[in-house]
């Protein structure tokens, strides 16, 4: 996102935990920004950064769970790819690049964000969604299933998959609780968010299960 001039980075509008409350940062088919010029644009910005030679060119920034429609409309062969995570280690590892210790509003940022890319979802021509928990889980079986997705031969992964990220966020978050009034707070953010995280197959109030 930091590579291009022709839409909003996140630093325009909060930056990581805040961007998704902002409209301007939410762009489908209909934005007046789509064109060709815009799409020609993208391309002579990124491509000095990608191996030409390659199958695949690939753009990873957060913010994009925003942006599929809007890149589909100027890449009509563009496949995404998209990694869901448990919304507690997401908003941990935010407060604490923000030093902030509103969690609340990191949770619910999260619940924004992903609730405006399940209505572009089913705008979407080619669309691969999976948890970051099913890829630490699997990761070979996972990866196979994303290259198949992409029509791409598999290769075995270059690296190995740290195991655990998690659990190190949830013992962080049971270790804020030693506080009486943090305790309350976080008890009372997740039962207010239980229901909506739920529907992502996750839980605040029982996060390690």
């Amino acid at each position: 996102q930091h590579l291009q001039r022709v839409y909003p980075s996140d630093h325009e509008y909060g930056r990581p935990g805040r961007f998704g409350f902002a409209p301007e940062m939410h762009l489908t088919e209909n934005s007046p920004l789509v064109s060709e010029e815009s799409a020609r644009t993208l391309w002579e910005e990124w491509s000095p950064h990608w191996d030409l030679s390659s199958s695949m060119l690939l753009e990873k920034s957060p913010p994009n769970l925003l942006k599929t429609r809007f890149l589909q409309a100027l890449f009509p062969a563009s496949s995404f790819v998209v990694v869901v995570r448990h919304p507690i280690p997401v908003s941990l590892a935010t407060a604490r690049w923000r030093r902030t210790r509103r969690y609340h509003r990191l949770l619910e940022h999260w619940l924004r964000c992903h609730a405006l890319f399940e209505a572009d979802r089913d705008h979407l021509e080619r669309v691969y969604v999976l948890q970051y928990e099913q890829l630490v889980a699997d990761p070979a079986g996972v990866l196979h299933e994303i290259f198949e997705f992409l029509e791409l031969e598999p290769i075995p992964p270059s690296e190995p998959v740290e195991q655990g990220a998690n659990d190190r966020y949830f013992r962080q978050w049971q270790e804020l609780k030693r506080d009486p009034r943090m305790r309350a707070y976080l008890d009372l953010a997740s039962l207010w968010y239980e229901r909506r995280v739920r529907r992502y197959g996750y839980s605040l109030l029982f996060p390690g299960d």
